[in-house]
């Protein structure tokens, strides 16, 4: 992965230099100086995979963000959801309903609810953090809460019907749109397979 990254930094548009600085280490013992980064991000639900030392981990991880600095997680609180509505569509019908505004979609995706994705195999030590854990923990310690997003809870996992939709580009930038209106939601974040939370540490 740290060959990937590097790889990935160099394509990107605009990038200043294809070297990127890469280290291995620990994330539960970091060896980096406390409070020196303006930005840091565990991704990949590293938290839940931890299981045991996640609470080490978070802890070291926020240790690195300094003041007016900003912290990004992805958890994994439930097994995900997607749209009752989009899931029983056509294909093709789907492609074409997205292209319409998200607020002319909403209201029939909110009547029919969500259904929950199958439960996927997770190892015995999994610990699924929610954003209730995470508000608790951050609660009166010097953090503010800055974006909390669900990740796809319209279609969810649905290969068939995201591989339908990307085939029109105005479709798959109507479905974002769609797919973050909905993902800013409370009641979205309970049962989503992804969740990301950005907080800011207050100065």
């Amino acid at each position: 992965m740290l060959h990937v990254g590097r790889d990935l930094v160099a394509s990107l548009p605009g990038s200043p230099s294809p070297s990127v600085e890469r280290v291995r280490a620990d994330a539960v013992r970091p060896p980096f100086l406390r409070g020196t980064f303006r930005e840091v991000a565990l991704v990949g639900n590293a938290l839940g995979f931890e299981a045991a030392a996640g609470e080490r981990m978070l802890s070291a991880v926020e240790e690195l963000v300094a003041p007016d600095g900003v912290l990004l997680l992805e958890i994994a609180p439930g097994s995900g959801e997607r749209s009752n509505y989009l899931a029983r569509l056509p294909l093709g019908a789907v492609r074409r309903l997205v292209v319409a505004p998200a607020r002319a979609v909403l209201p029939r995706i909110e009547r029919e609810g969500f259904r929950a994705e199958p439960v996927r195999h997770r190892p015995t030590s999994f610990h699924r953090w929610t954003v209730d854990d995470l508000e608790r923990r951050w609660a009166g310690r010097g953090w503010k809460p800055r974006e909390v997003m669900a990740v796809a809870p319209a279609l969810g996992v649905d290969a068939a019907r995201l591989a339908e939709v990307v085939r029109d580009p105005r479709a798959w930038g109507r479905l974002l749109e769609l797919e973050e209106e909905l993902g800013r939601r409370r009641e979205r974040w309970h049962d989503a397979a992804a969740v990301l939370v950005a907080v800011a540490r207050r100065p």
